[in-house]
C-alpha cells in the first residue's frame, strides 16, 4: 500500500441554502444530497481516485449507512480490510449548510469513529508497516492518533497530520513528530489564539508553532491559496480561479492529492500546486467526493491552465 489513511468516515447530509433559519424559525431550503464523506475517508478517496494504493483504518455503526460507506470505499479502489462495524451504535454523521456563496458551515457527529482505538492500529500491524505514507486527522480519539504516530515514527513512516477539527487539546509534541502538519487558517487560528486575516497575521501564527518544533506547516487558505513555512523559511502557492459552486471538503482534497504526489515526487512545492489545483476543481461541483476528479479528468482540467 502506498497510502494508510486512519481516521474517520461520515455521511454527509448536505442542504444547500438561501439563509440560515433564526432561533425557532422554519424555513425552505431550495436542495439537499446525501454522500459519504468525512475528512478521513474524503482524504483517502482523493488519492485513490487519483490512482494511489490507500488503506483505509476506521469504524463505521451498525445502522443503514455502514454498508453504504463500505461499498463506498470499495467502488474507488480503496482497501476495507480494515474498515469495522460497531455494535449499538451510529456511524458518522455530517449536517453541512452550503449557502449562496458556496461557504459552509458544518456539524459533525462522530458515532462509530469514537470507537477507533490504538488495538485498531495494532491489529494491522503487518499491512501498516508496508504502507509509504499516514494520514491522520482529529475526528477519532486523540489516543489513537498518538498511537499511529508512535508506530508511523518506529517504522520510519512519514505522517501527515491535518488538525482537523482543531483542538486545543492536542498535544504540540505529538504534531512535532510529524512530518508535515496541515491546518487551515481557521484551525491554525484556533489551535494559535492568533489573528489570521492577513498573510503577515498568518505568519506570526504559524511561527509560534514552528517555534515549539514543527517540522513542516502546510496552511491551506482557501481561495487565497496555500503557504509552506519551515524554519525561517516560508513558500506561498497562489491560488488558481474557477468558479466555485461547494468548498465543502476542499481541504481534504488538497491533502490527499498531496500525499498522492508527494509519495511520487518527494517535491513539496509541486505537490502543493498539484494540490491546489486538485481542490480547485473539487469546488466546482457539489458535494465532497463526488466532486473530486479522477485521474483522467483531472489531467483534462490541468491542461487548462498549462496553457
Amino acid at each position: 500500500m502506498d497510502i494508510a489513511v486512519i481516521g474517520s468516515n461520515m455521511v454527509d447530509l448536505i442542504a444547500y441554502i438561501d439563509s440560515m433559519p433564526k432561533m425557532g424559525e422554519t424555513i425552505e431550503a431550495p436542495d439537499f444530497k446525501m454522500g459519504c464523506g468525512g475528512k478521513g475517508a474524503n482524504q483517502a478517496i482523493a488519492a485513490a481516485k487519483l490512482g494511489a494504493s490507500v488503506m483505509m483504518i476506521t469504524k463505521v455503526g451498525d445502522d443503514i449507512f455502514a454498508d453504504n460507506t463500505i461499498r463506498n470505499f470499495q467502488h474507488y479502489g480503496v482497501n476495507t480490510d480494515y474498515v469495522m462495524k460497531v455494535s449499538g451504535v451510529s456511524s458518522g454523521v455530517a449536517p453541512i449548510f452550503v449557502d449562496k456563496s458556496s461557504q459552509n458551515r458544518i456539524l459533525i457527529i462522530k458515532g462509530a469513529n469514537a470507537h477507533l482505538k490504538p488495538s485498531d492500529i495494532d491489529n494491522a500491524e503487518e499491512r501498516l508497516k508496508k504502507c509509504k505514507l499516514f494520514i491522520l486527522q482529529l475526528e477519532i480519539p486523540l489516543e489513537t492518533v498518538y498511537y499511529a504516530i508512535d508506530f508511523a515514527n518506529k517504522h520510519q513512516i512519514p505522517v501527515i497530520l491535518n488538525p482537523a477539527p482543531a483542538s486545543r487539546e492536542l498535544d504540540i509534541d505529538y504534531a512535532c513528530k510529524c512530518d508535515f502538519f496541515m491546518p487551515n487558517e481557521t484551525e491554525l487560528e484556533i489551535l494559535t489564539g492568533l489573528p489570521v486575516e492577513t498573510m503577515p497575521q498568518i505568519q506570526v501564527a504559524a511561527n509560534t508553532l514552528l517555534a515549539k518544533g514543527l517540522k513542516n506547516l502546510i496552511v491551506t487558505l482557501g481561495n487565497k491559496g496555500s503557504v509552506w513555512l519551515r524554519g525561517n523559511k516560508i513558500t506561498y502557492i497562489e491560488p488558481y480561479k474557477v468558479n466555485a459552486v461547494d468548498t465543502s471538503g476542499a481541504g481534504d482534497a488538497f491533502i490527499g492529492c498531496f500525499a498522492h504526489y508527494y509519495i511520487i515526487t518527494g517535491n513539496v512545492i509541486e505537490s502543493m500546486k498539484t494540490a491546489s489545483l486538485f481542490a480547485a476543481y473539487s469546488v466546482t461541483g457539489q458535494g465532497t467526493q463526488s466532486s473530486y476528479p479522477n485521474k483522467d479528468e483531472f489531467e483534462q482540467f490541468r491542461q487548462q491552465f498549462d496553457n
